[in-house]
């Protein structure tokens, strides 16, 4: 069944519609001729010669895409890549699986398929950074490095909520879109038992910087329009516990956001922090400014605190002060992702402490910049490239339309399809993006061709 309009019902059971794949190529096909008169033709790219040994900590999308970039550029450099996992998860496709859109496998690959030539795996922890010595630890060896690149995304925290673990997810009501695609599925488990029989829905927000800060946002439409197309809209109550005094972080897709809330009767709570919870009794105790409140609910969604992984926290590497000291966020120029204190380390991706860029769109445009300084570094030359805060988000509002929201540090709308995508509108064409198009340039960009 194809989704066409907002109106189209979806199917009970696995609920994954599939898109009409001639108006999905028909859709991509403008979106293609829109951005020609942006593309310039890139010059073949000369490689420089080098003995250097380069450490990547991390082989997500930002490590797996640096290693890539760095074996195109460099000819003679050793390329380590350090990271234990096997599986490559794509975590944009988290919210689909927990919409029932996707199965489980959608988002599973190997982290060998990524793999440049010449670039070494280590699939070891790093248990301690040592920029000074210009060492990163592992559990069994010490590897030295002439300049380092930390990709090692972030740490979900669910232990520094209270009566919170992960192990809860897809139980008593719990759900959980960010801990893996597992998680995801046991996310829809619980949203759609929710929505077959009405009840109290809550979603949830922390204080801390989250990778992604659309998605909470996301299952909040996602949950209302599965009630509405099943007829249980009437039997259900939907809060949305923000975190701060807005929704969103640029202050006009905040407003269109609370419009958006207002016009569909989601309830907003501001500056409500989840502080604990009581999965048996199903009740959420928040941190409000007249003290700790609790709520009950039959569903809720919780997005847990996020922070930079212990190892970084425990190293020089983060920022000494600032808003971006306590949850340990690398401290860089923002933009050109350098270490300002340590010239040959980069940090790329969600570790990067900056004011914009938690997302797998800011890694596309982060990694290029951090691989143009680190080249031109080695090669003595002027660098020429740097990162304006590009952050992109693809808002799903409901089943079958999305918005297409783009955005810099400065809080600019940057779109990159004027004339054929309004980035504050709720279009169809948005929605096939998020759900068709996305993934392929995601991998592409792994291989450093995006």
């Amino acid at each position: 069944m194809s989704i066409r309009q907002a109106g189209t019902l979806p199917r009970t059971g696995a609920e994954a519609r599939s898109i009409d794949r001639r108006q999905a190529l028909l859709a991509l096909a403008a979106l293609g001729a829109a951005a020609l008169p942006r593309l310039a033709v890139a010059e073949q790219p000369t490689t420089v010669k080098t003995r250097a040994r380069i450490v990547i900590v991390g082989a997500g999308a930002a490590g797996l895409a640096t290693a890539s970039r760095l074996a195109a550029s460099l000819d003679g450099a050793r390329i380590i890549l350090i990271d234990p996992r096997r599986e490559h998860f794509y975590q944009p496709g988290f919210t689909l699986i927990a919409a029932g859109l996707k199965p489980v496998d959608y988002v599973i690959s190997r982290t060998a398929e990524y793999l440049p030539p010449g670039v070494e795996l280590i699939p070891e922890h790093v248990t301690q950074f040592d920029p000074d010595s210009q060492r990163v630890h592992t559990g069994s060896q010490a590897i030295a490095y002439d300049y380092l690149v930390i990709a090692t995304g972030l740490a979900l925290e669910y232990g520094l909520i209270e009566g919170m673990d992960a192990g809860l997810i897809g139980s008593h009501g719990v759900g959980s879109v960010y801990h893996g695609p597992q998680a995801a599925q046991a996310t829809w488990r619980m949203m759609s038992a929710f929505v077959g029989q009405g009840g109290r829905g809550i979603f949830t927000r922390p204080a801390t910087e989250i990778k992604c800060a659309g998605a909470p946002l996301k299952m909040a439409f996602i949950t209302e329009d599965y009630l509405r197309r099943r007829g249980t809209r009437d039997k259900a109550e939907i809060t949305y516990n923000a975190h701060n005094d807005a929704l969103f972080g640029v202050p006009i897709v905040s407003e269109k956001v609370r419009m958006l809330f207002e016009s569909r009767a989601i309830r907003v709570n501001y500056r409500r922090t989840l502080r604990a919870i009581d999965p048996a009794r199903r009740i959420a105790t928040f941190d409000t400014p007249e003290g700790l409140q609790d709520q009950g609910y039959d569903f809720i969604h919780v997005v847990p605190p996020m922070r930079a992984p212990q190892a970084i926290r425990n190293s020089p590497l983060p920022w000494q002060s600032g808003p971006w000291q306590a949850e340990g966020w690398v401290e860089v120029d923002p933009r050109t992702l350098r270490h300002a204190r340590y010239p040959n380390v980069f940090a790329v991706g969600d570790v990067a402490g900056v004011p914009k860029g938690k997302t797998a769109a800011s890694v596309k445009w982060q990694v290029p910049v951090a691989v143009n300084h680190l080249v031109s570094q080695i090669a003595g030359a002027l660098p020429d490239a740097f990162y304006t805060g590009y952050t992109s988000c693809p808002l799903i509002t409901g089943l079958g339309r999305a918005m297409l929201v783009e955005f810099d540090y400065r809080n600019n709308l940057t779109p990159s399809f004027p004339g054929v995508i309004a980035p504050l509108e709720e279009l169809w064409i948005s929605w096939v993006m998020e759900t068709v198009a996305l993934k392929p340039t995601y991998l592409s960009m792994l291989r450093g061709r995006a």
